[in-house]
């Protein structure tokens, strides 16, 4: 028989086994055996299974597709084609064996199994593929005792789902799944049997879903007997329970609907209910989330007392990556205390706003935007009743900052800048304000150095530059800020500034510096005084107009550096000591400028006395004496090298015995008397390695006075007393240490504290307390939370930490010879357990002889959920606050807290 005869009978064998379906069961081997004959010039359209394996990587591909072959010119084909089930193809790769059975059109992988199938992936211990029925089967495998192990992972796109077992069909993307465990934003889902629709849609039967950690063993989780999923957009619930410890609660909802997008989405933000003894029952904190777009939101929350007391709050955040990003908000509280009609009725009205703006330095590089404001009433942080700001209770000051920066890349360069700034006192109300500030400055211009090569000599180095400063400055209170009265005392000026200097050595150890300043003032205000003889009194009157004076000076010094060392001996622990002594002595001369100052009668006697009309600038006025002050001073420091306690280690060790020792004095060559200012000696160093830092300063007056307390032109040694009169003296300690510093563990990383009070004006650490902000309940106390495992619950050790700071002040400046400031504030903080931490601020005054302001505060880490305790016991500040809540920001609003103001506010 011919190969063309061959050719045709097999065709017509297939076409029979087609109808017949017994294609897959008969032919399959014999047309694989016969695939390579190249004589078939047509071939019938049906389904082509092609199986390569990849004995490397034990890898097998499944393809199935229609492949039509070229028809023949005397016959015409009359079967319609079958449309390709699949529109991809299958990869899939087993461990131990991938065993495929003919008979049943299956594929069975064993051991480490995966598929992967356009963008979908499964793993599992043994996965089966029903080619026949386009469904694929996977489930866990045991181990040597009887643990199931290796449980299916199905992943499409981003979602991802771990089942018991699980049936999933390719051609029409459903599937079911037995147990699934699925991570849905901060949600963990586990369902009993989930029913997949298609790759958006999953149909949940007796779920659960918690934020804990541990899905299989939560402290606490929502039972749901129906849920309809929709990945990254939402989740549907109907009857829902809240289950605490496996125990049913009475806390449950007929309904439930949670948005699980990836991006925000605008919704109700439910209020706090709670109550105080002064403002009675309360809403707090409830309002509306406005999710705008991606690049800023904007939160509108209220308060309601039922006393009639309500508060605003406008919050928003705004990002464009690659160029900026800050924050904004805004708080107004209308706060009323007493009964209308009542003695102790009062009402008042506080706000503050606080704004950040930060640009990406490489999106502008020549210019700058940037702003820190918080500003308001001085009050606010003091009386509001929805927080408790301690830190900023302690640490009275407010400030702020708006300013754009430009530099201009010519030659010279240019730089400019505009600022506005903003500082105030919350105990007295006082608000200082510049608004604005403008500064330009051209850079520094060398005309007699060389174009090429180093500047070196007196006339190389000399250079000058141009500076501009002009300043509006505001000086009101909270009563009047902002309002007509505050621009009225408006005071303003600009100053140029031309320095020129130069600097050169001699004696090749010697390094001279010289430099002279012009400086030129401008004023659109001036003072001049008048007496008045009906009042008998002097009055200043103000004078609008512009006006200017001059001045300029010169300084020079001259200064070096002495390097000495006393050797010890290489077998002693201390081998030698090394002294650094840097000496400078300075002079600067500024003339006399009478030509500035007038005169005024001081009372009608006719009594004479000088003044300059520039006296109330804001750049300070000229100078009326002629002074030449020559200026002494010598900085050291001290050394030691010591024999490390490694012997392998051939050079000493280098530890700081005094980072500074400082000594400065001067003489008024002009003065006619007095002319010795007082010497001044600080210094600094750091011991224990550098846990405890100390500071320490004192003034020595060489001058003498009498019993008015006034000094006399009289050394004091001449007065019958020392040398030096020592008219105060100050000192400070800071230690800090903690269980690291014992138990050798040297890469642990500190919590950082949660510092809101920060952005508020108070301390970056927690000798005052710690701020609490009942808006924001999430963040520990104690700072960044961290993962406790298991086996810490065993773990012996007590993680703690100690922060000490010691501050004394004496004062003698009138024979008064007595201790003005003595305090001992310390904090403390410690793990009583992995999940139970305590801590504990306070201090001692030992000139009040009183403890200084406490609070203690107690956390329990409930896994999902957290407990805290803060207590300011004693003082005018007295208040406790509790809080339980679950942690995740998804159910925030699940918590139960309870507070006590403090009952007298300043």
């Amino acid at each position: 028989m011919s190969l063309q005869k061959l050719s045709h009978t097999f065709t017509k064998i297939v076409f029979i086994a087609l109808r017949t379906n017994l294609f897959h069961i008969v032919l399959l081997p014999f047309l694989l055996t016969l695939s390579s004959l190249k004589t078939f010039s047509q071939e019938l359209p049906k389904k082509n299974i092609s199986i390569s394996t990849d004995k490397q990587e034990d890898k097998i591909l499944i393809s199935r597709k229609n492949t039509t072959r070229p028809q023949d010119s005397t016959k015409t084909d009359t079967v319609k084609k079958k449309k390709a089930l699949l529109d991809g193809k299958i990869h899939y790769k087993s461990k131990e064996y991938a065993k495929i059975n003919q008979k049943k059109k299956q594929i069975t992988l064993h051991d480490e199994a995966e598929v992967y199938y356009k963008d979908i992936e499964l793993k599992s211990g043994i996965i089966v593929i029903d080619y026949e029925k386009d469904e694929v089967y996977a489930g866990r495998l045991k181990d040597s005792s009887g643990t199931y192990i290796q449980y299916p992972v199905f992943k499409q796109g981003q979602n991802v789902v771990e089942p018991d077992s699980i049936r999933f069909n390719f051609k029409t993307k459903k599937a079911l799944i037995w147990n699934s465990r699925t991570d849905q934003g901060e949600f963990k889902v586990k369902g009993e049997i989930t029913k997949r629709e298609n790759d958006s849609v999953y149909f949940i039967k007796n779920a659960r879903f918690t934020t804990s950690k541990n899905i299989e063993n939560p402290e606490y989780y929502f039972i749901a007997r129906k849920i309809k999923l929709v990945p990254q957009k939402k989740v549907v619930t109907g009857l829902t329970n809240m289950v605490i410890a496996d125990v049913p609660t009475p806390i449950g909802l007929p309904f439930a609907f949670f948005p699980m997008t990836e991006e925000s989405t605008s919704g109700v933000i439910p209020p706090t209910f709670g109550q105080t003894n002064a403002q009675g029952y309360f809403l707090q904190n409830g309002g509306y989330y406005f999710a705008l777009n991606k690049h800023y939101d904007l939160a509108l929350l209220g308060d309601y007392y039922t006393n009639g007391s309500y508060a605003f709050r406008a919050e928003t955040s705004y990002a464009n990556i690659y160029k900026f990003r800050g924050n904004f908000n805004f708080r107004y509280e209308n706060q009323i205390t007493g009964e209308r009609g009542l003695p102790g009725y009062g009402k008042t009205n506080l706000y503050n706003i606080q704004w950040t703006h930060s640009p990406d330095a490489k999106a502008t590089p020549n210019s700058r935007f940037s702003a820190s404001v918080n500003l308001g009433s001085s009050k606010y942080y003091q009386s509001s009743f929805n927080q408790l700001n301690t830190a900023n209770f302690l640490n009275n000051t407010l400030s702020s900052s708006i300013s754009y920066s430009k530099t201009f890349n010519s030659i010279p360069q240019v730089n400019m800048s505009l600022t506005a700034s903003h500082s105030q006192n919350t105990n007295t109300g006082v608000i200082n304000m510049t608004l604005p500030t403008l500064q330009a400055s051209v850079d520094r211009i060398f005309p007699f150095a060389p174009k090429n090569g180093t500047k070196k000599g007196l006339i190389k180095n000399i250079n000058f530059q141009y500076s501009l400063r002009g300043e509006n400055r505001f000086e009101t209170n909270d009563s009047l800020f902002f309002k007509s009265e505050m621009f009225k005392q408006a005071k303003n000026g600009l100053q140029h500034s031309i320095p020129l200097s130069t600097n050169f050595k001699v004696f090749k150890y010697f390094s001279v510096t010289a430099s002279t300043n012009y400086l030129e003032t401008w004023y659109l205000k001036t003072t001049e005084k008048k007496y008045n003889s009906l009042t008998n009194k002097v009055e200043d009157i103000e004078k609008s107009g512009f006006d200017a004076f001059r001045t300029y000076d010169f300084s020079s010094g001259v200064g070096t550096t002495i390097y000495g060392t006393f050797n010890i001996s290489k077998d002693k622990k201390i081998q030698a000591i090394r002294h650094v002594m840097r000496p400078n002595v300075s002079y600067s001369y500024t003339p006399s400028f009478e030509r500035y100052y007038d005169t005024y009668a001081a009372d009608g006697s006719g009594r004479m006395e000088t003044y300059t009309r520039f006296e109330k600038g804001i750049f300070g006025a000229p100078g009326k004496q002629n002074n030449n002050i020559l200026s002494f001073a010598l900085n050291n420091t001290f050394e030691a090298k010591v024999r490390d306690k490694d012997s392998t280690k051939v050079e000493p060790k280098k530890i700081m015995l005094l980072n500074n020792f400082n000594l400065s004095t001067g003489y008024n060559i002009s003065a006619d008397s007095l002319r010795w200012t007082p010497l001044r000696v600080s210094g600094g160093t750091n011991l224990l390695k550098d846990k405890m830092n100390v500071n320490f300063g004192m003034t020595l007056n060489p001058y003498a006075i009498n019993n008015k307390g006034q000094m006399v032109d009289v050394f004091n040694i001449n007065n019958g007393g020392s040398l030096f009169r020592m008219t105060s003296a100050n000192m400070t300690i800071n230690y800090s240490f903690s269980s690291k510093d014992f138990n050798g563990n040297k890469d642990g990383k500190e919590n950082s504290l949660n510092n809101k009070g920060l952005r508020s004006g108070g301390r970056a650490d927690d000798l005052f307390g710690t701020t609490t902000d009942f808006s924001d309940r999430q963040k520990s106390q104690f700072g960044k939370d961290e993962e406790t495992k298991f086996d810490e619950f065993f773990n012996a050790s007590l993680p703690w930490d100690l922060k000490l700071a010691y501050s004394l002040t004496y004062t003698n400046n009138n024979r008064e010879n007595k201790i003005s400031q003595s305090s001992l504030m310390f904090s403390g903080n410690v793990d009583i357990s992995p999940r139970w931490k305590a801590g504990l601020s306070s201090g001692y005054d030992f000139v009040q002889n009183g403890v200084t302001y406490t609070q203690l505060r107690f956390e329990r880490d409930l896994l999902s959920w957290r407990m805290d305790f803060n207590w300011n016991p004693i003082g005018d500040r007295a208040s406790w606050y509790f809080f339980i809540g679950i942690s995740s920001s998804v159910l925030s609003d699940i918590k139960w807290d309870k507070r006590s103001l403090p009952d007298r506010r300043l």
